[in-house]
């Protein structure tokens, strides 16, 4: 395009070689008409605006300008050198072709050691979840054993720019996958493959403060731990029915142990009833030989004072008293028979008219 528009019009109009109509009586050429004002000046500007034009166009293709989000920080790094202080969220600014910036996740990331696929759930270094085979490793015996164990950790933040220095990007597969392997193999290889289940709590154990201490260990202490979870011990086929076997046996033992206790229990019982009542029976008799020893020790003692009592002269009373008993039965019953004692005595027998024996006994 020419950058004057006049010089534009000024040409074409000096260019028009028409000739002029016949019904125009001035004759000549015609004059061409001029540029509006507005044109005149745009065409001084258009170097300007194309100068603008291309700043915006390098703006947009080079994107000098980086936004980072919670839960990363940016790595910028000059000529391929890092800087050494992380880039924390928010916007910022580089120059492009010199400077890049590099965005990495701090958020905590998993990977899981598993023999079976997880189909549920997005896999992959975006999600910030990795599956990955099972841990082998061999016991104390020789025995293979598969674990399969699920790792948490995240990448420290502030030491973010030496990490990626030192490691790469593929930091996880040159910090975490190996020390994870290497711990768990070094803790199952001190147990016996039947030991693994019983004791797995002190094995998960083990194996959380084996994997800290060597993350740790690593210069700058790049990453951070957060969970190591021991999800399963997959234990070779004859183990399995060995430790079935051994926990059927333990069961049937445990069964006829408590059968043992409750027998004894039921015979303790019994035992217990039976004395209950032995001691009520031995409670009831001595009370009654008690009662009747009270009983009798009341009528000896009641004996002994009548006994004190009776003198030779109220026997004679006692006698006399009888007798005039008699004397008066006697009145009524004139045909009465008399029989005394010998010696006098009570008590008397007497026989009526009729023959009839009557005894009669008159106590002191």
């Amino acid at each position: 395009m020419p950058a004057d528009l006049n010089d534009y019009f000024k040409k074409r109009g000096g260019g028009d070689k028409r000739p002029p109509s016949g019904n125009n009586s001035g004759g000549g050429g015609r004059k061409p008409p001029e540029a509006p004002e507005f044109l005149k000046d745009f065409g001084k500007k258009t170097g300007w605006l194309y100068a603008l034009m291309a700043l915006i166009a390098l703006f947009v293709i080079a994107k000098p300008f980086t936004i980072i989000n919670s839960g990363e920080v940016g790595i910028k790094s000059t000529a391929g050198k890092f800087q050494a202080d992380p880039l924390t969220p928010g916007f910022h600014v580089f120059l492009p072709f010199l400077q890049q910036v590099r965005v990495v996740d701090t958020k905590v990331r998993s990977i899981n050691y598993t023999s079976k696929p997880h189909d549920n759930i997005a896999i992959g270094r975006e999600t910030g979840v990795m599956n990955t085979s099972s841990i082998t490793a061999l016991d104390k015996r020789g025995l293979l054993i598969s674990i399969d164990i699920t790792v948490q950790y995240r990448l420290k933040p502030t030491t973010a720019p030496q990490t990626i220095a030192t490691y790469g990007y593929a930091w996880e597969e040159k910090i975490i996958n190996p020390i994870v392997r290497d711990v768990v193999r070094a803790v199952v290889g001190s147990y016996k493959a039947e030991e693994l289940p019983v004791k797995r709590n002190e094995i998960a154990t083990q194996i959380r403060a084996g994997i800290e201490e060597q993350v740790s260990a690593k210069a700058g202490s790049p990453v951070e731990l957060t969970t190591v979870n021991l999800r399963e011990i997959i234990l070779p086929a004859k183990i399995v029915e060995q430790i079935e076997r051994v926990q059927i046996a333990k069961q049937e033992g445990d069964r006829v142990r408590l059968e043992v206790i409750r027998a004894e229990q039921e015979a303790e019982k019994v035992a217990a009833l039976a004395k209950g009542q032995a001691d009520a029976r031995i409670i009831q008799a001595k009370g009654q030989a008690d009662s009747i020893k009270i009983e009798a020790d009341a009528k000896a003692y009641e004996n002994i004072k009548i006994g004190k009592s009776l003198t030779p002269e109220m026997l004679r009373l006692k006698q006399i008293e009888v007798q005039g008993k008699f004397n008066d039965a006697l009145k009524s019953n004139t045909n009465a028979q008399i029989f005394l004692t010998p010696g006098g005595s009570t008590p008397n027998i007497w026989v009526d008219s009729k023959g009839k024996q009557k005894k009669t006994s008159t106590q002191n």
